[in-house]
């Protein structure tokens, strides 16, 4: 489990971690809202005040698995986060229980969410995380970000209540403009969820 500081400073590390060569067996990032929500939730015993999470899985044989925790940890340190290295299964599994309870978490601060999908290549991850925390603003919406970092597979988690006048229309309007800066810096509209009538 890595955290940082800053959310560009975590999306820089994920671009440097696959520019390095290593390949994560699993890559995940969450943001501060995200991280705090899951720790309220089920309490995974994610830092606090970090505004980033990465949680980083290596597998293959041991020699493997040392390296590329090693090389890890070095970029971690060199992109200005820290570590916290969890070889035994117990608090393995603890720190994975909070990623696999995200969805849940969220539903418990809104009674509606839109969950985005959009792929992005990974250098292009400090500036869609930036861009997606002003559109937030702009939008007047809260979106969390828990997403596949390896792969540039962006999950933004945009809540809302369909109730209030003219929410939901700013809620797709808000992940419009999310899939729009996904093409605009080279991804696609989709990773995982297809394309159904709300992209078409």
């Amino acid at each position: 489990m890595a955290s940082f500081d800053t959310v560009p400073a975590a999306g820089a590390c994920v671009a440097a971690i696959i520019a390095d060569g290593v390949v994560p067996a699993a890559m995940e990032f969450m943001d501060r809202r995200a991280a705090e929500a899951i720790e309220d939730f089920n309490q995974p015993g994610y830092p606090k005040g970090a505004e980033a999470i990465l949680i980083i899985d290596a597998d293959g044989v041991e020699a493997d698995v040392t390296h590329a925790v090693s090389r890890v940890i070095d970029i971690v340190a060199q992109c200005g986060g820290k570590t916290v290295e969890a070889i035994d299964e117990k608090p393995r599994a603890r720190i994975w229980s909070g990623r696999k309870a995200a969805f849940a978490a969220m539903g418990r601060l809104a009674p509606d969410m839109i969950c985005m999908d959009g792929t992005i290549p990974k250098r292009a991850l400090p500036r869609v995380l930036n861009a997606i925390g002003e559109l937030s603003k702009a939008y007047g919406l809260r979106c969390m970000n828990v997403f596949h970092a390896g792969d540039g597979n962006l999950h933004p988690l945009i809540l809302y209540d369909a109730n209030r006048e003219g929410e939901l229309e700013r809620t797709e309007a808000f992940g419009a403009e999310i899939l729009k800066l996904s093409i605009e810096v080279g991804g696609t509209i989709t990773g995982e969820h297809g394309v159904g009538v709300e992209k078409i």
